[in-house]
């Protein structure tokens, strides 16, 4: 039994595929939160940062950022970059 004064009916599946459209097309459309350019050109910038890093001090007595990773820096370095690049794609 419906509640007074409401409008209870089955809804049909154009009219569920329309709200379903139009929900997906405004997300698509919405602008990227404020965080994620700062936190894309970060990841990009501390990974070229982290290289750089390696590669001035791997002579000296204690080479930085990650003196136990020795030439796994390089690969820590390129994955941080890694992850910026591949955020990209979702930069409107």
């Amino acid at each position: 039994m419906a509640a007074a004064g409401k409008n209870v009916r089955k809804r049909k599946s154009a009219e569920l595929t329309q709200d379903r459209a139009a929900t997906s097309s405004a997300r698509n459309d919405a602008p990227n939160p404020v965080w994620f350019k700062p936190l894309m050109f970060g990841f990009m910038l501390l990974g070229l940062i982290w290289i750089v890093l390696y590669y001035i001090t791997s002579s000296t007595a204690l080479p930085l950022p990650v003196p136990a990773l020795g030439q796994a820096n390089l690969f820590v370095g390129f994955g941080l970059v890694l992850v910026g690049f591949l955020m990209t794609p979702w930069w409107k």
